[in-house]
């Protein structure tokens, strides 16, 4: 998938996410493994509710790779 097309993806309908998403597109995609890729670009098929509770740390997924990956999105921003 393209950046561009990522970065459209990334756009979900609420800010906060869209800024948390966009920006650890812009900053980390190029180094981040395609496992790790994979599990972003899975992420974003989730509904917005659960992600949100992921970002504000109010719930965790249930796979660690995953929790993982939530928790480098999370570092260094606030909600």
């Amino acid at each position: 998938m393209s950046l561009s097309r990522l970065r459209w993806r990334c756009r979900r309908g609420m800010r906060e996410l869209d800024s948390l998403f966009t920006g650890f597109v812009d900053r980390h995609w190029e180094s981040l493994a395609e496992p790790d890729r994979q599990r972003f670009e899975a992420m974003l098929e989730l509904p917005d509710p659960q992600l949100y509770g992921w970002m504000l740390g109010r719930d965790c997924p249930e796979d660690p790779a995953l929790a993982d990956l939530v928790e480098r999105i999370r570092a260094g921003h606030t909600l």
